[in-house]
């Protein structure tokens, strides 16, 4: 895996193992983990991740991919 430059969401706690991290790769790949199981990383597509993220602020739930 190439070097990773992760960083916290702004919605983080911001104590020890609370923390939502972002990295990126390429224009095309995104990494997600969880500060407290920091072997633990989902790769995952821009548009993705939006659309998930934009699911959450409506209350909704995003179609399932099929």
């Amino acid at each position: 895996m190439p070097h990773l430059v992760w960083q916290k969401s702004s919605f983080s706690t911001g104590g020890e193992g609370e923390c939502v991290e972002l990295a990126a790769s390429a224009p095309t790949r995104l990494h997600l983990r969880e500060s407290d199981r920091p072997q633990t990383v989902a790769l995952v597509a821009p548009r993705a991740l939006a659309g998930l993220l934009q699911a959450v602020k409506e209350g909704s739930r995003p179609p399932c991919p099929r």
